[in-house]
């Protein structure tokens, strides 16, 4: 890219990072330093204030950068994942946020707790919750890399590198300092950003192509190199029944992975009411399907203006398919319109990468210190020194990130979330449901959903095709493939149904029939919720 490039892009990225970073140092000053404040944000958020947080959480870098560049290679089976990131939120919406909001306090393991023994119930939780962020903010790490290999026309990995560092240490700075109030001002402020640029892409390839839809369509099918096949079934996943299944796995993990993410759950606690929680998701539910709608066009432009085989030279997984078709639409690589155009996408992709990697990092400290810590300290542990242990663990989880971030860096982000989604609905889903909706349902049954979703998980990625034995694995010179699917969730998501029920039909301990009553009225009505 020219300097042009390079010079108005990080100009607009430096600029959203001073903002965003005024707004914590404005909202530090104003903190009390409690749990609820550092943690929900004081529970003072309007729904549409929270619906727009929750909007921009869950529009990542996976989004906006890789779903459109499954979609601009593989066509019709790229879009299966906007199908399943889309339908997730009605599971949200229908069996998990009220009741989350009435019957948790800061985070996931509050709702299991409530009717269980609560020291291992925490610690299994706490576990699960820490394992999928980091997981999830691997992807993000994954495409501040991608982005900023595009951006400075380099793709050493010593560039990258420091892209994924300073990602890091600005998370940190924004969890540490400013916790869930300003990390929600950030999200908002990122989520019309990123809807405000989505809308004028979209708007320009429909201009592109005189809003003719089907000539859009069998123009991306006439570049691609696949004809037909591209606006069909099956150019990824329909190779064999292998990768048949490995499309019903994907599925399932994106569907039921969203109710699982501590993240979003967390984003439940900020509103007052389990009306308001409600109401936050209709809104985001409303923002989020807009935004999934125009990825498809961005998907499709991509591959009819800019061509899947420059998508692939650029970026080999198709994370920099939408940098490079506002590249395109503004008038190319020498033209002022190309530079401008290409340097706001690429600033709204770095700001869509910081909000939300703040966001996850925020749950995932949280999870530490309010679940893990708390619980070995056996409650020792007073509201503010467990706010410093949350902003402690918010720098651990961090260097985690970074480290698994530049491992991963050649994978497709939109992938790497997949693998997270598996994990919170192999190991989060299946305790939060038996919870809250099993009378019978005992400590022994919680901790082995947790465990017996999440271990197997874990380990079947390990012994799948993203870790060795193909040309792009994490690591393609050694194999110990011996799971030929590369998304666990057909395997591990009934695992962790099945370890629940097995642990509570084999447990001594009798289920507590007034806590569960107790629970059940809290959920449903709201009464005694925090």
């Amino acid at each position: 890219m020219t300097d042009n490039h390079q010079t108005l892009a990080l100009l607009l990225f430096s600029t959203f990072v001073a903002v965003t970073l005024g707004i914590t140092t404005w909202v530090s000053r104003h903190r009390h330093g409690s749990a609820e404040e550092f943690y929900a944000g004081g529970r003072l958020f309007s729904p549409m204030e929270n619906g727009f947080a929750i909007a921009g959480d869950y529009m990542s870098a996976a989004s906006f950068l890789g779903v459109a560049g499954l979609i601009a290679l593989f066509g019709y089976d790229g879009m299966l994942y906007v199908v399943g990131f889309l339908v997730a939120w009605l599971v949200v919406l229908f069996l998990v946020a009220e009741l989350v909001r009435n019957c948790g306090r800061f985070t996931l393991a509050d709702v299991i707790a409530a009717r269980m023994s609560e020291r291992p119930v925490r610690i299994a939780a706490g576990t699960s919750s820490v394992t999928v962020s980091v997981l999830y903010l691997v992807a993000q790490m994954v495409g501040a890399g991608s982005l900023v290999a595009l951006l400075l026309g380099r793709t050493g990995q010593g560039a990258q590198a420091w892209t994924v560092i300073g990602v890091g240490a600005l998370m940190v700075v924004y969890v540490s300092f400013g916790g869930m109030r300003a990390t929600t001002w950030i999200q908002i402020v990122k989520a019309v950003l990123l809807l405000g640029g989505t809308v004028v892409l979209t708007v320009l390839v429909l201009v592109r192509f005189h809003g003719d839809i089907d000539r859009l369509l069998l123009t991306a099918a006439e570049r691609s190199g696949h004809g037909d096949a591209f606006l069909a079934p099956g150019l990824k996943y329909g190779g064999d029944w292998t990768a048949r299944l490995d499309f019903i796995s994907l599925g399932l993990a994106l569907v039921l992975g969203t109710g699982g993410l501590p993240h979003i759950l967390s984003r439940f606690y900020t509103v007052p009411t389990a009306r308001a929680a409600r109401r936050s998701v209709i809104w985001s539910i409303g923002l989020i399907g807009g935004f999934y709608l125009m990825t498809i066009v961005l998907g499709f432009g991509a591959a009819a203006i800019v061509g899947p085989a420059a998508v692939r030279g650029s970026n080999t997984a198709g994370n920099t398919a939408v940098p490079l078709l506002a590249l395109d639409l503004g008038g190319g690589a020498d033209s002022t319109g190309g530079t401008v155009l290409f340097a706001v996408v690429a600033a709204v992709a770095f700001a869509t990468i910081l909000a939300v990697v703040a966001g996850i990092t925020l749950a995932s400290s949280a999870s530490v210190a309010h679940d893990l810590y708390a619980s070995l300290r056996r409650r020792g542990a007073r509201q503010r020194s467990e706010v410093a242990v949350a902003r402690v663990a918010a720098v651990g989880v961090g260097v985690v990130a970074i480290g698994l971030g530049l491992l991963a860096r050649d994978l497709n982000v939109a992938f790497l979330v997949g693998l997270a989604f598996a994990v919170a609905a192999s190991a989060n889903l299946p305790v939060l449901l038996y919870s809250l909706f099993w009378r019978g349902f005992t400590t022994r049954g919680a901790v082995w959903a947790v465990y017996g979703g999440l271990v197997p998980a874990l380990v079947l990625v390990v012994l799948s095709p993203v870790v060795s034995g193909s040309p792009d694995s994490l690591f393609p010179g050694v194999d110990f493939q011996y799971f030929p699917l590369q998304n666990p969730g057909i395997v591990s998501v009934p695992l962790g149904f099945l370890a629940g029920w097995l642990g509570t039909v084999t447990s001594a301990e009798l289920p507590d029939e007034a806590k569960h009553a107790e629970t059940e009225v809290r959920s449903l009505t709201g009464a005694g919720a925090v």
